[in-house]
């Protein structure tokens, strides 16, 4: 069957294509197989098992053993994030949690490289006491953003249930169910919302109006060893709390969020750390919403120097959609510890607010993010954040409000 499949790729994309390419880039296909980024199912289980102790070491050979048996692998973890200001219009602190399962399980052709796996993940993103979530602190201190993403009042919510198939030796995948287009449109290295930054400006981009997780599919190929073409349509209105609803919005309201990206890529194994792509979105016009239709572009560049600095400038446009900017330029270094495990990153951020989301006459805002992602344990990790919002672009009276959050990760 595999001869079968190369022989249709060598006719479909000729001799020079992918399918043409060395035994060892074969080899990295195979064991580095995810369709999604870093914050995807598979990126964070592979993330997971990647962080050595000896601490439950029993616990974890069950796990790998069970993958190796069974093909099916899972994780379990919960977040909590407090984030305070030094300013305010109205509040001043949010502090919400969340519990998350999720897993894959290699159902079809879990032996060879053209699998096909279902992916799962349900979420309770909840607030504690009093206090609002840190998604809604950037609206409460005037900030034309979000300076955290996750960290919602959601409730329960299936945000992953998809079947995630591979061909041609895993040079051509795509998926088809509920989907969080986030795991693999217009990301980078540091672009994981959960593990990595915090701000909506350095994660996929508060450029692009990505809607909640629903009804979708997307398709990834690679043309050549270094290039990649990326496409996909998501439902617009995707509401993870009501999965069963999920078709009737997808099929009965038919507003969707489509685009297609093309990629170039130094490795496939470092296909998210060494990456230029730009990326073109449209989001369709959503009536209940009161949305209007509208489109944009991204632009983004990567790369891993001496294996462990990770400069990146990335760029957005947008015209409505409801996206919070219209312009943007982002700019950053990360540094990956030569353990694996801790992380720092710092970047900066220029943006122009979006008059068709937020009214004329506002000024540009600047943002700046320092984090630290330490792995005190392989089952705990703590990620100390500041952010500065320069002039906000809702809140004229104030220049600067400095953000001081505080992540930790417990994971099983």
């Amino acid at each position: 069957m595999n001869q079968l499949l190369l022989i249709a790729c060598l006719l479909l994309l000729g001799p020079g294509s992918l399918c043409a390419q060395s035994e060892h880039l074969l080899d990295t296909l195979k064991s580095n197989p995810g369709f999604g980024g870093p914050s995807s199912v598979d990126g964070q289980i592979d993330r997971d098992a990647s962080h050595k102790t000896d601490f439950l070491q029993s616990y974890f050979d069950f796990k790998n053993a069970l993958k190796e048996e069974s093909g099916f692998s899972y994780g379990i973890d919960y977040f909590s994030n407090y984030q305070t200001v030094s300013e305010s219009l109205g509040e001043k602190s949010g502090f919400s949690g969340v519990f998350r399962v999720f897993g894959s399980w290699d159902l079809v052709g879990k032996k060879n490289s053209n699998k096909g796996s279902l992916i799962f993940k349900v979420e309770n993103r909840h607030k504690y006491g009093n206090y609002i979530v840190p998604q809604s602190l950037g609206s409460e201190i005037g900030y034309a953003g979000l300076t955290s993403i996750t960290f919602s009042n959601m409730g329960w919510g299936m945000t992953n249930f998809y079947w995630q198939q591979q061909l041609l030796n895993n040079r051509l995948a795509f998926v088809v169910g509920i989907l969080d287009a986030t795991d693999f449109f217009n990301i980078y290295g540091l672009a994981d919302p959960w593990n990595d930054v915090s701000n909506l400006t350095f994660s996929t981009g508060a450029h692009i109006p990505v809607p909640n997780q629903g009804l979708g599919f997307a398709i990834r190929g690679l043309v050549t060893e270094n290039i990649y073409i990326l496409a996909g349509l998501e439902d617009a209105n995707g509401d993870p709390t009501n999965p069963m609803g999920s078709f009737d919005s997808f099929f009965g309201d038919a507003e969707y969020f489509t685009h297609v990206e093309a990629g170039l890529i130094g490795d496939y194994a470092k296909r998210f750390t060494d990456n230029a792509h730009i990326s073109y979105w449209h989001a369709a016009k959503r009536k209940a919403a009161g949305i209007p239709e509208g489109w944009g572009l991204a632009l983004s560049l990567s790369k891993i120097i001496s294996n462990y600095w990770e400069p990146f400038i990335r760029a957005g446009y947008a015209d409505k959609g409801g996206a919070m900017l219209e312009n943007s330029l982002d700019l950053g270094l990360g540094y990956h510890f030569p353990d694996n495990n801790n992380q720092l990153s710092l970047g900066a951020s220029w943006g122009k607010p979006s008059e068709s989301t937020f009214g004329e006459g506002l000024r540009d805002q600047y943002t700046v993010e320092l984090y630290y992602r330490m792995h005190v344990a392989r089952i705990l990790t703590i990620t100390p954040d500041i952010q500065l919002l320069i002039n906000p672009a809702m809140n004229p009276s104030k220049d600067i409000i400095a953000l001081f959050g505080l992540r930790g990760r417990v994971s099983f």
